[in-house]
């Protein structure tokens, strides 16, 4: 049985809002691929919201939503970065940042009412989303001789490898993806039909 190489993401950021108490809440939701999209993004968000009092936020990424990261930005411990996450988990999202900025109205909310508004406007922020389901893909090269090229190719073109980067003169060479989950049988057909074995990029 293949094991699953999709993942459930956002297509485009997203925005919400959440008030209670006075405190307003904008929920603001992005795709991203890697932690430095992170950065670039709340660079940008504190920019734009630097008169809001708290910027808390959690990202998760990659297929297995194995790095992830929480931030309550002085908010009280576990009263806003940890909903926010667990709203994204909840969604089985991941390659997602959620950032919640909060400007304070006056008035405390305790901590249940604050796990309460991030929650909502890390919702609010999702609903104006549309979620997309992805495919993992893998990165290969193969190095090979000038008369192998034709066979190299009709192993391509029979199993729909999108190539993403070509050199062909006496030796040549070719970058391809695949889906995560066929990249193993893929890789083993090269190296026992052509002998060439593919390196992972």
């Amino acid at each position: 049985m293949l094991f699953t190489d999709t993942f459930l993401t956002i297509d485009h950021p997203g925005e919400g809002q959440f008030k209670d108490k006075g405190s307003k809440f904008i929920g603001l939701a992005y795709p991203i691929s890697n932690e430095n999209d992170v950065k670039k993004i709340l660079t940008d968000v504190k920019k734009q919201y630097h008169d809001a009092r708290h910027h808390c936020f959690a990202y998760v990424l990659g297929h297995g939503k194995a790095a992830y990261r929480i931030n309550d930005d002085g908010e009280p411990s576990g009263s806003a970065g940890r909903p926010i996450y667990n709203t994204i988990l909840s969604k089985d999202l991941t390659n997602i940042l959620i950032v919640v900025v909060r400007y304070f109205g006056g008035t405390k909310l305790g901590i249940p009412g604050l796990i309460h508004a991030y929650k909502e406007a890390t919702r609010a922020a999702l609903s104006s989303t549309i979620t997309v389901e992805k495919v993992v893909m893998e990165t290969y090269q193969l190095d090979f001789s000038f008369q192998q090229l034709n066979d190299v190719m009709r192993m391509v073109k029979d199993f729909s490898l999108k190539v993403i980067d070509s050199q062909f003169d006496n030796s040549c060479s070719i970058v391809y993806q695949c889906r995560l989950n066929q990249a193993d049988f893929i890789k083993d057909k090269f190296l026992n039909d052509l002998n060439i074995s593919a390196q992972a990029k």
